[in-house]
C-alpha cells in the first residue's frame, strides 16, 4: 500500500524546472549518505579489474573555478558516475597543488598590503602566513568544484603540501640522487628577475613586440690597409656584447668560410674571440653572422657546448650588469645598459644602422617580466642516463620508459595522434631542471659540508650520519631552493595511494584507468608522471590518456581577462546581473581606454546579463562540445538549449506522474512481458536498447559527444515527440489493458532514461528519479536511503531489439509526414478536422490509423480500394496512397499556387542579385551573407514544392 509520504512525493513536483533549488540539497544528499564512497559498488562485480580510479589534476590551491576546469571536471566525473553505477569499485581523488610561485606570490601582496614584507618578516614567520591563508582562503576552489556536482571521495582529498604527500615526494628525490639520476650542476634556465627564480617553460608566455635590430662592426684581428676588414653582426640585444664568447657562421656560407678561425675584437672591450662555424645559425637571417653570448641564449648556449666555448655571465639575479663588463656600464639595469651601449657604439662608429625589427620575447606569467636565460647552479633530473641495476628498470632511461610503454600500447592516447607529440618531445627530452629559488614548496633534501659535499637524507640527523660515516666534521647548512611544483606533482599518481609503503590501494587502484587532460600539459605533466613512476614503481600511472581541446571564446579566440572574453562557469549557472558582470571583466585592468572597450564589447554579447542555466544544462554542454582532441569556441547559447532539454526532461516527467495513478506498481521485469504492448510500445523498446548500445560504445572511445547526442536524440526526438504522444492516444482510445501497458513502458523507458543520462546531468535526474522510482517494486524500500547514482547502468538487451517493428514505426512516420504535407499544400488550418482516404495494406493501416489521426489532426480515416484520381493531391508511400478526402475548386487552387510561385521567384531574384553584388559580398558582415545564402536555399526548397504542386493540377486539368 503506498503511504501518505509517498504520494506527496509523487504530486509535488513543481510546474517548472527550477535548478538551484535542487542542487544543494541532492549534493548534501550525497556526501551526507556516502554516495561517492568506494563501498557503493551494490556488490555486483568484485573482480580485480573491475577497481575503477581517476584522479585529479590538481588544480592551483590559489585558483579559482574557470572554463577548463568546468570542461575537464565534467568529463572526469561523467566516467565516475557512469563505472560506479557499472558496480565498479570506483575512487575519485580530490586534490590541490601547493603552487608555488603563484602561493608566495599571493601572502607576499597581503603582507604589502600591511605595510611589510616576507623578508621583514623572515622566511619561517612567512611560511606560517602561507599556511595560516591556505587554510582560510585556499579551499575557495574546491567548494566551487563541488557546485559542479563533482562526486569525488573527500575523504581521500589531498595537498601537495600535505605531511603523507611530502614522505613520498622527499623519498623519490632521495632514491634518484643515490642512482645518480638527479644532480647539481650549472646549467642554463629561465630566470625570472623579479621573482629571483628559475621558472618552467610553462611558466613562460612568447609575446611579440615592436623592437630593433643593431648592426655593429667587430674587427677582424688581421686589419687591411684601408681599415675595412670587419664583419658586421645584427643583434636584437646589443647589452649582451661583453657576454660574446665567438661569432659564428654557416659552414655553408661561402661569404665567410676564410674567415673561421680567425679571431675579432668585441667592440667597447676589445677582447679578442674566434670566428666559428655550426649548421644552427640561419644564413638568410640578419648578415649570417651570429654574435654567441652562451650565458644568456638557449641557442648560443648549445652552440657553445658543442664548440667547447667558455660561458661569461654579465647578469646579476636581478638583471643588472655585473663585474664582468667595464666599469662604467656595471651595475645598469638592463635595458638602461642597452642604451648606454648602443650611445656609445654610436659615439665610437662601431652602431652602422638601426632598423625596426619584432622580437619575441619571454615573459614570466606571474609577473610579466621579460625573462633572461641564466647560468645558475640548479638541481636537474637526468632523462637520458641509463638507470643502475639497483632501480626497478635496470638499463633504462626515464624517457627511454616513457617511450616504452606507449610503443608497447600498455597506455594508450585518446585521439591516437597525440602519441606522435609525446614521442617526438621524449626523443629529444633535456634534463630537467627541478630547483626553484622560493621559500614555500618541498625545501630539497640536501645538507652541504664547508668543503661542499653534498648529503641527501630524509632529515638533518641522518645528513649529519651520513657526513660522519664520510669523515667530514662542521657544521652541515641545508639548501634553501624547493622542488619545482611539477616534481611533486609528477608523484601523484603513486604518492596519493600511499606509496613508499605497499598499500592495498597501490594493488588496487595503481595504474588509474584514465587521466582526463589538455594537450598542453602534456610534455610538463603527463609525461614526466609516466616517466617517475613507472621508474619508481615499475607500473604505469594510467591506462588511458583522454586528451581535450581548450575552451576558446565563440569566435574561436583564446579566453582571457585582457581581452574581456572570459565566462565563469558559476555565472553560467546561477546567472549575474549585466552590471556586475562588467565589473568583474574590468577590475583590475589599468588602461581606461582598455576598461572602457571590454565594458561596451560586454554590453553588446549580454545587454541583460546571463541567465543562469543551472549546473546540469552546463554539463551537458561541455559533454556535448568534448570531441577527441579538438578546441571547442564555447557559445553561451548552447547552454540556452540544454537547460530547455533539462525542461523538457522535467514536463515529460509531470505527464508521466500525472497520468499513472497514485498506487500504480511496476518491476522493471515487467517489460519482458509483452502480451499487450502495442506495436508503438515495441517501437520505443526497441530504440532505448539501440540508445543503450550506443551510449556504451561512445563510453568506450572516450566520446562524450556522441554519449550526450544519443542520449538527447532519443529524449527529444522518439520519446517526447513521438512515443508521449503516441500514448496519449493509447491511453485515451486502447483497452484497459493495453493502457496499463503504455503506462508501464512510460515508467520503464522513462526511468532508464533517467539512469542512462544521470553521470551527464545528476542533479535533475536524481529528482525526478526519486518521484518516478516509488512506482517500482525494485526500489521500494522506505527504511534505506536510495540515490540514482549508486543504481545500475541501464544494461542493453538485444533480444528486444526488434528491425521489423523499427522499419513499420519508419513507415508510420512518413505516413504523417506525408499527411501534413498534403495538408501544407491546401494551406489548411490545424484547427481543420479532415478526413482521408487511404488505400494499401489494411492491417497495418488499421494499427496506424489511430496515430495518423492524432498528428495529422484529421477527423477520420477511410480504407477504400482505390483513390479517386480528380479529387485532390495524392501522396505515396511506399504501397500507400494517402489522399485528403476534400473537394477543391482545381482552378482557383491552380490560381493560387501561381501566385505564390511568382512572389517566391521575386524573392530568388532579389537575393542573387544581392549575392552577386561584389560590394556587398566584399562589404557585408559575414552573418548577413550567411543569412542571405540560407533565405535562397529556403525560398529555392519552398518554389520547388510549389512548382510539383502546380504540375500536378495541370496534369489533373489536363486529363479532364
Amino acid at each position: 500500500m503506498i503511504t501518505e509520504s509517498e504520494k506527496n512525493i509523487k504530486n509535488n513536483i513543481h510546474k517548472s524546472f527550477e535548478p538551484s533549488e535542487i542542487e544543494n540539497k541532492w549534493y548534501r544528499e550525497w556526501y551526507r549518505n556516502g554516495c561517492f564512497e568506494e563501498k557503493n559498488n551494490l556488490g555486483r562485480l568484485n573482480k580485480p579489474q573491475d577497481n575503477y580510479s581517476i584522479q585529479f589534476p590538481p588544480p592551483n590551491v590559489t585558483g579559482t573555478l574557470h572554463m577548463g576546469h568546468a570542461f575537464n571536471q565534467t568529463i572526469m566525473d561523467c566516467l565516475i558516475r557512469y563505472n560506479r553505477m557499472l558496480g565498479k569499485n570506483t575512487i575519485f581523488v580530490p586534490g590541490t597543488d601547493h603552487a608555488g610561485i603563484a602561493t608566495q606570490l599571493v601572502v607576499e601582496r597581503q603582507l604589502e598590503k600591511e605595510n611589510t614584507s616576507k623578508y621583514a618578516i623572515g622566511k619561517e614567520r612567512f611560511i606560517k602566513e602561507i599556511w595560516k591563508w591556505k587554510e582560510k582562503s585556499g579551499n575557495i576552489i574546491t567548494d566551487q568544484i563541488k557546485r559542479l556536482g563533482i562526486s569525488a571521495n573527500w575523504d581521500r582529498e589531498y595537498f601537495t603540501m600535505d605531511e603523507n604527500m611530502s614522505i613520498g615526494v622527499i623519498e623519490t628525490f632521495i632514491r634518484l640522487y643515490e642512482q645518480g639520476l638527479i644532480y647539481r650542476g650549472k646549467k642554463l634556465v629561465n630566470w625570472d628577475p623579479k621573482l629571483l627564480t628559475a621558472v618552467s617553460d610553462l611558466e613562460v608566455e612568447m609575446e611579440e613586440v615592436d623592437s630593433f635590430m643593431w648592426y655593429i662592426k667587430y674587427n677582424i684581428e688581421e686589419q687591411n690597409e684601408d681599415n675595412s676588414n670587419y664583419l658586421v653582426i645584427a643583434t636584437t640585444r646589443p647589452e649582451t656584447i661583453f657576454a660574446d664568447n665567438a661569432i659564428c657562421v654557416h659552414p655553408d656560407d661561402d661569404r665567410y668560410k676564410h674567415l673561421v678561425g680567425k679571431n675579432v675584437y668585441i667592440p667597447l672591450t676589445n677582447r679578442k674571440i674566434p670566428v666559428i662555424s655550426d649548421d644552427f645559425v640561419d644564413i638568410n637571417f640578419g648578415t649570417g653572422c651570429v654574435k654567441i653570448t652562451a650565458a644568456h641564449d638557449f641557442n648560443d648556449y648549445q652552440c657553445a657546448i658543442r664548440n667547447n666555448l667558455p660561458l661569461i655571465s654579465i647578469f646579476t639575479k636581478d638583471a643588472h650588469l655585473n663585474e664582468n663588463v667595464p666599469e662604467k656600464f656595471q651595475g645598469l639595469e638592463r635595458y638602461q645598459a642597452r642604451e648606454l651601449v648602443i650611445k656609445n657604439l654610436d659615439n665610437t662608429n662601431f652602431l652602422i644602422k638601426t632598423e625596426p625589427h619584432k622580437i619575441v620575447q619571454p615573459v614570466g606569467d606571474r609577473t610579466g617580466v621579460v625573462l633572461e636565460p641564466m647560468l645558475t647552479d640548479q638541481w636537474f633530473v637526468s632523462t637520458t642516463k641509463l638507470a643502475p641495476d639497483s632501480s626497478i628498470n635496470p638499463g633504462k632511461s626515464l624517457s627511454e620508459i616513457a617511450l616504452e610503454v606507449i610503443e608497447k600500447e600498455e597506455i594508450k592516447f585518446y585521439p591516437d595522434n597525440w602519441k606522435n607529440t609525446y614521442k617526438q618531445w621524449l626523443v629529444n627530452i633535456q634534463d630537467w631542471c627541478i630547483s626553484r629559488q622560493l621559500w614555500w614548496g618541498h625545501q630539497i633534501p640536501a645538507w652541504y659540508s664547508e668543503d661542499g659535499q653534498i648529503f641527501v637524507a630524509h632529515n638533518e640527523q641522518e645528513a649529519y650520519q651520513k657526513a660522519s660515516l664520510a669523515g667530514v666534521k662542521g657544521v652541515l647548512k641545508r639548501d634553501e631552493d624547493v622542488l619545482d611544483t611539477w616534481f611533486s606533482s609528477g608523484l601523484i599518481p603513486f604518492t596519493t595511494m600511499g606509496w613508499p609503503n605497499e598499500t592495498s590501494d597501490m594493488q588496487k587502484y595503481l595504474p588509474s584507468n584514465v587521466l582526463v587532460t589538455g594537450f598542453d600539459i602534456i610534455f610538463f605533466w603527463v609525461a614526466r608522471m609516466v616517466m617517475l613512476t613507472k621508474h619508481m614503481t615499475g607500473k604505469i600511472p594510467f591506462k588511458n590518456i583522454y586528451v581535450h581541446g581548450l575552451i576558446r571564446d565563440s569566435e574561436g579566440k583564446k579566453m582571457s581577462k585582457s581581452k574581456g572574453n572570459t565566462l565563469d562557469p558559476l555565472d553560467l549557472i546561477d546567472g549575474i546581473e549585466i552590471e556586475s558582470l562588467v565589473q568583474k571583466r574590468t577590475s583590475g585592468l589599468l588602461n581606461p581606454k582598455h576598461a572602457e572597450k571590454i565594458k561596451q564589447l560586454t554590453k553588446k554579447q549580454f545587454p541583460e546579463g546571463i541567465k543562469g542555466v543551472g549546473t546540469d544544462a552546463l554539463r551537458f554542454t561541455m559533454s556535448s562540445y568534448a570531441t577527441l582532441g579538438r578546441d571547442i569556441n564555447f557559445d553561451i547559447k548552447r547552454c540556452e538549449g540544454y537547460r530547455n532539454f533539462c525542461n523538457k526532461l522535467w514536463n515529460a516527467t509531470r505527464f508521466v506522474l500525472l497520468n499513472v495513478e497514485e498506487d500504480y506498481k511496476i518491476s522493471k521485469n515487467d517489460i519482458d512481458n509483452n502480451t499487450h504492448f502495442s506495436f508503438a510500445d515495441q517501437w520505443i523498446i526497441s530504440r532505448l536498447q539501440n540508445t543503450i548500445i550506443e551510449v556504451k560504445h561512445a563510453y568506450d572511445e572516450y566520446r562524450f559527444d556522441n554519449v550526450a547526442n544519443a542520449i538527447y536524440k532519443f529524449f527529444w526526438d522518439e520519446f517526447c515527440d513521438w512515443y508521449l504522444e503516441i500514448a496519449k492516444v493509447q491511453i485515451k482510445q486502447f483497452s484497459e489493458k493495453e493502457q496499463s501497458s503504455t503506462k508501464k513502458i512510460l515508467l520503464i523507458v522513462l526511468e532508464e532514461v533517467l539512469r542512462l543520462a544521470h553521470p551527464i546531468i545528476p542533479f535533475i535526474t536524481e529528482e525526478l528519479w526519486q518521484k518516478v522510482s516509488l512506482f517500482f517494486n525494485d526500489y521500494h524500500n522506505k527504511n534505506v536511503f536510495i540515490s540514482i547514482s549508486t543504481q545500475e547502468y541501464p544494461k542493453e538487451n538485444r533480444n528486444k531489439i526488434n528491425l521489423a517493428i523499427e522499419k513499420d514505426f519508419i513507415e508510420l512516420k512518413s505516413q504523417i509526414d506525408a499527411v501534413r504535407t498534403l495538408r501544407g499544400a491546401m494551406n489548411l488550418s490545424p484547427a481543420d478536422k479532415i478526413p482521408l482516404l487511404a488505400k494499401g495494406n489494411i492491417t497495418k493501416l488499421k494499427r496506424n490509423s489511430p496515430y495518423i489521426m492524432h498528428f495529422a489532426k484529421l477527423k477520420s480515416i477511410d480504407i477504400v480500394n482505390d483513390i479517386p484520381k480528380l479529387e485532390a493531391p495524392v501522396q505515396i508511400v511506399g504501397e500507400t496512397y494517402l489522399m485528403l478526402d476534400i473537394k477543391i475548386d482545381i482552378n482557383l487552387e491552380l490560381l493560387r499556387l501561381e501566385k505564390e510561385q511568382k512572389k517566391l521567384m521575386e524573392e530568388i531574384d532579389k537575393c542573387n542579385l544581392k549575392l552577386q553584388n561584389s560590394n556587398f559580398m566584399k562589404n557585408a558582415p559575414e552573418h548577413i551573407i550567411d543569412q542571405e545564402k540560407n533565405r535562397l536555399e529556403k525560398f529555392q526548397l519552398t518554389i520547388n514544392n510549389v512548382s510539383s504542386q502546380i504540375d500536378k493540377i495541370k496534369n489533373i486539368i489536363h486529363k479532364l
